[in-house]
């Protein structure tokens, strides 16, 4: 099959909110958002807070975390976000309570069709259950669910559903014991 980009075209309210809030969240992400000193994790809250997230009590978002689009995005109380990590929130992110997602991970949750010509975009929802630990660098597909009580370890490719309370490792990622 050939692939023309020509034909590309974003879905209609794709973005889930207009051109202009899009331009002033990634404003306000690089002037105020990424520059604040480390302790002020209680701002960074407030200012995702302003765009629509649903940010739970005691969250910690490092200043370096990017997030694409907040409004799509929901993170239970006492949960840590790491260094570097990348909510590429085109679909909506759920990330439950006292869950840890570790430095340069990547939350993934569109992709594009590339047996269609015009290589359509997509999004599929992302669930991150409660007590999870994402360790470092590991990516999370489209569409997939991590159960409650899993941990995924450093360099992990997530490419199906993580059963709840297990230890997972690997690319592809797979179950190597119970928690």
């Amino acid at each position: 099959m050939k692939q023309d980009l020509s034909k590309y075209k974003n879905p209609k309210g794709f973005r889930g909110r207009s051109a202009v809030v899009v331009q002033l969240w990634w404003l306000v992400h690089s002037i105020l958002f990424k520059p604040s000193p480390q302790f002020l994790y209680g701002w960074r809250r407030f200012l995702l807070k302003s765009f629509g997230a649903q940010i739970g009590k005691n969250v910690l978002l490092r200043p370096s975390v990017q997030i694409t689009y907040p409004w799509k995005v929901k993170i239970g109380d006492n949960s840590w976000i790491g260094d570097e990590v990348v909510l590429y929130s085109l679909g909506e992110i759920e990330i439950g309570s006292n869950t840890v997602i570790s430095q340069r991970s990547y939350i993934c949750t569109g992709s594009h069709d590339y047996t269609d010509i015009s290589f359509p975009i997509y999004q599929k929802k992302i669930t991150i259950g409660d007590e999870c630990w994402l360790a470092t660098d590991v990516f999370v597909a489209p569409g997939l669910t991590i159960g409650n009580k899993a941990v995924v370890g450093s360099r992990s490719t997530v490419l199906k559903d993580v059963e709840e309370g297990t230890v997972n490792v690997g690319s592809p990622c797979k179950m190597i014991k119970r928690r």
